[in-house]
């Protein structure tokens, strides 16, 4: 099963370019069969680029999850901790292999649903 998760597209292609080796959310995916990630860069681009396969999901506190994942976060330690401040619990996902669309897919022709503010499966 996939998920359409909306990154920021400063960081939607740093997962492409191969510098971004993990997402970082918040709250993670209820379903556990999810295997790949379709990745919606969101305003200004707003269009699906690509997508990736899931390595894992590492589920730590914010200190301990930064340790394991700072050399490939492709983000600062002070937007890691800003974004996770007051989460006792932080998720990363970690990026397997990625697939970066020839041309771009407009989300509503393609997909049919409105940008996620957090997740939306795709069946």
């Amino acid at each position: 099963m996939k998920v359409l998760l909306s990154i920021k597209p400063e960081y939607a292609f740093k997962i492409f370019e191969g510098v971004k080796k993990f997402e970082f959310r918040r709250s993670i995916f209820k379903k556990t069969n999810i295997k790949t990630v379709v990745v919606y860069a969101s305003s200004p681009v707003q269009q699906v680029i690509g997508e990736f396969e899931i390595d894992s999901i590492v589920s730590l506190e914010p200190n301990q999850l930064w340790e394991i994942t700072k050399e490939q976060s492709g983000i600062s330690r002070e937007f890691f901790f800003e974004y996770f401040r007051e989460r006792e619990i932080a998720h990363a996902i970690k990026i397997k292999k990625t697939t970066r669309y020839e041309k771009p897919l407009n989300l509503n022709q393609h997909f049919n649903v409105a940008p996620p503010q957090s997740y939306v499966y795709l069946s």
